[in-house]
């Protein structure tokens, strides 16, 4: 299961964990993703969506097919 957007296409990003003596080792920082249900009134059905918590704010303002309409002109 890919740690991955469905919304917005986040992935995880890659940074370094600096220690106090400032010994730097690689490490990765997730994305904050949530599944959930969404009512699709297009299509009369219901979706699970795995997205960041920040898609599903958007998502909230704009509406669903908004964000599939910005989705696909990437």
């Amino acid at each position: 299961m890919a740690r991955r957007c469905e919304l917005t296409g986040v992935g995880p990003a890659y940074g370094n964990s600096v220690s106090h003596a400032n010994n730097r080792t690689r490490r990765r920082f997730l994305p904050n993703l949530q599944k959930k249900k969404v009512w699709i009134p297009e299509e009369k059905r219901w979706v699970v969506i795995k997205a960041t918590a920040r898609a599903f704010r958007t998502m909230d303002k704009k509406g669903y097919s908004a964000m599939i309409k910005e989705m696909k002109k990437r």
